[in-house]
């Protein structure tokens, strides 16, 4: 029983692992898998399909440009949390008086990182760059 009473407090750490290092090692070997397909097709003389170098090039994405308008998209979705933490604080300080201010205090950390992305979204150079999705 000792053992068991020991994985409880760690389960919420050991999970959070799994979800992190299970889908890496899956698709690190579905890389290697694939890259086995290709060495052996190259060793026979076979020549590579371009789907095939395509959709090995799409699994690379390219690093998303800052934008003015993905920097108020950013912006309006953080402000919209910190807008539904407040709400909640207001809901839970009808039931207990003393979560009201806790709460908002957290829910001001994503408004205003919100409010910082909408100021700086103006002072982006890329204005006219549209975010690609």
């Amino acid at each position: 029983m000792d053992n068991l009473e020991i994985l409880i407090p760690l389960a919420p750490f050991i999970m959070v692992v799994c979800i992190v290092c299970i889908p890496l090692w899956l698709k690190s070997r579905e890389r290697r898998e694939m890259q086995a397909t290709v060495r052996a097709a190259i060793e026979k003389g076979q020549a590579l399909p371009p789907e095939l170098i395509e959709a090995m090039s799409k699994e690379v994405k390219p690093p998303k440009e800052s934008s003015a308008l993905r920097d108020i998209r950013v912006g309006v979705i953080l402000i919209a949390v910190g807008a539904g933490l407040a709400v909640l604080g207001l809901m839970l300080g009808h039931v207990e008086d003393e979560a009201l201010h806790p709460i908002l205090g957290i829910a001001a950390i994503p408004a205003l990182i919100g409010v910082a992305y909408v100021i700086l979204s103006f002072f982006n150079p890329n204005k006219g760059v549209r975010p690609q999705v």
